[in-house]
């Protein structure tokens, strides 16, 4: 339960500091946030461990966590932007 309580807190930072990096922050809701914070942990923890072979834990309350979700979320948004165009 707690773990995913840290994924939903994780998700709404990175998502929320990665709106305000791609400027999509009057556009998005408190819930659209989370869910791009979620997937960019995601994205961002893929990227990071098996492309840059980064070793990193995605999602979990630290700050290399919160970088890499933020990272993923940032990936997320410009793709989103460039498809929305």
């Amino acid at each position: 339960m707690i773990d995913f309580l840290v994924w939903i807190l994780v998700g709404a930072l990175a998502g929320w500091i990665a709106s305000m990096i791609m400027k999509t922050d009057a556009q998005m809701g408190a819930l659209a946030n989370i869910l791009v914070g979620i997937v960019g942990a995601f994205i961002g923890g893929f990227i990071l461990n098996n492309v840059l072979q980064i070793g990193v834990a995605a999602g979990s309350l630290s700050i290399p966590g919160i970088l890499a979700a933020i990272f993923g979320a940032v990936i997320l948004l410009a793709i989103l932007k460039a498809f929305r165009r």
